[in-house]
């Protein structure tokens, strides 16, 4: 059940940091038992938001590259705040292409200007540096609806 209708990028940063150790499982958003990045994002959106905004079909490891489309982003444009890459806060959502020319594939969550929560295949959900090599790799960034600065 959500928690609140004014939602502060704190509250957000913090129901991430809660998935800290919650075990990679792909296509899961569990908490604690298990979650990929994108049932990362799903269990933040429902901490807040309640049920999630749409069903998410069931998706392989390769769904990017085998349909072409940009489907993460799609999503993302539908239901989260488009904002400027510089203008990332805590709180925000981080789209990521593990190439050029290829579909967004990976989700994450700002803490902070420099560190993100991500679930990493093969790894607990884990908060880490924002690198050069992520931040070169950002495909789109957003912000959660109803976030009050």
């Amino acid at each position: 059940m959500p928690t609140s209708t004014l939602i502060t990028r704190e509250d957000i940063v913090a129901e991430a940091r809660r998935w800290i150790g919650t075990p990679y499982r792909h296509q899961a958003s569990l908490q604690g038992v298990g979650c990929d990045c994108l049932g990362l994002l799903r269990g933040v959106w429902r901490a807040f938001h309640g049920d999630e905004p749409e069903p998410v079909p069931p998706y392989t490891p390769d769904w990017a590259e085998a349909t072409g489309r940009d489907t993460l982003v799609a999503a993302a444009t539908r239901h989260l705040i488009t904002i400027d890459a510089a203008a990332m806060r805590p709180g925000d959502v981080l789209l990521f292409r593990w190439r050029a020319g290829l579909p967004a594939k990976h989700a994450a969550i700002a803490t902070s200007d420099t560190t993100m929560v991500h679930a990493h295949d093969g790894a607990a959900v884990a908060e880490v540096a924002i690198a050069p090599w992520w931040r070169r790799r950002v495909a789109g960034t957003f912000r959660f609806p109803g976030v009050i600065d």
